[in-house]
């Protein structure tokens, strides 16, 4: 079993959201995070949180789609504490939108979801944790170092009508820990370094928690458990799957029970 105290974890999307919670999790478990996030406020702010509870940690601003920034975070890592145990690419975002939309009287398509759109989100939440991950990963192994790869996956994985886009990162993001594992596997790495996924289903970020509240009914109406998940039960995941090293190469769901509408 592994030790989160000392350890040291790399997250992206750091700056809010899931990723500052398994950041605010890491620290009050005695570890140290290095915090990366475009929106400079939100890391200036999360700095303040990480300090208020003790913790070591270290924020860089990041482009996660540019290599250069992702290979100054994992530089960053390793020049503060010496190494990387924990690689978390949380770094995300959703543009909703149909592929194609039809007007109701004449049945035309009048909108179609717009090259941008589709690319930006494979941009952040694909290639992005892609280069995350290659980074820190190159960083892990030429250092010696023992730990965990969580990718981010989502219910949403099994196909979600008006995500397009997003559906098919987190689909494939889902297959990543078994290609990663399969990979260190052949160099004799998979037993230091283990590939996973958590596939969360609506959690209570502020975000979700903010949305129109007659959607948000809706939503809970099919979620057996009946409430959203809690950010912390998403860390307290991220936490167990760290500590056992015989968890590797599969995709972990926490959504109360949800399968997309299904009441079974």
């Amino acid at each position: 079993m592994l030790e989160i105290k000392d350890s040291v974890a790399v997250i992206t999307g750091g700056g809010s959201g899931i990723g500052l919670t398994v950041a605010h999790y890491w620290v009050r478990n005695g570890g140290h995070v290095v915090l990366g996030d475009i929106a400079a406020e939100a890391l200036v702010q999360a700095e303040k949180e990480i300090k208020a509870l003790n913790g070591g940690g270290v924020t860089v601003v990041c482009n996660v789609t540019n290599e250069d920034d992702c290979a100054k975070l994992a530089d960053t890592a390793i020049e503060n504490f010496g190494k990387i145990n924990l690689v978390a690419p949380f770094a995300g975002i959703i543009m909703d939108g149909l592929m194609v939309s039809t007007d109701r009287e004449t049945g035309k398509v009048e909108k179609k979801m717009t090259l941008e759109q589709f690319q930006k989100v494979i941009d952040i939440n694909l290639t992005g944790t892609f280069l995350t991950v290659r980074e820190c990963s190159e960083r892990m192994i030429n250092h010696n170092c023992n730990g965990l790869i969580c990718l981010v996956s989502s219910k949403v994985s099994l196909g979600t009508a008006d995500q397009i886009n997003y559906s098919s990162t987190k689909a494939a993001l889902s297959v990543m820990p078994k290609v990663i594992t399969a990979e260190f596997f052949r160099r004799g790495l998979a037993g230091k370094i283990r590939c996973v996924a958590i596939a969360p289903g609506y959690v209570g970020t502020p975000m979700v928690k903010g949305m129109n509240q007659r959607a948000l009914e809706k939503i809970l109406s099919n979620v057996p458990i009946g409430r959203l998940i809690d950010p912390d039960e998403v860390a307290s995941l991220v936490g167990e799957l760290y500590r056992n090293e015989a968890l590797a190469g599969d995709v972990f769901f926490i959504h109360g029970g949800l399968r997309l509408g299904s009441k079974g």
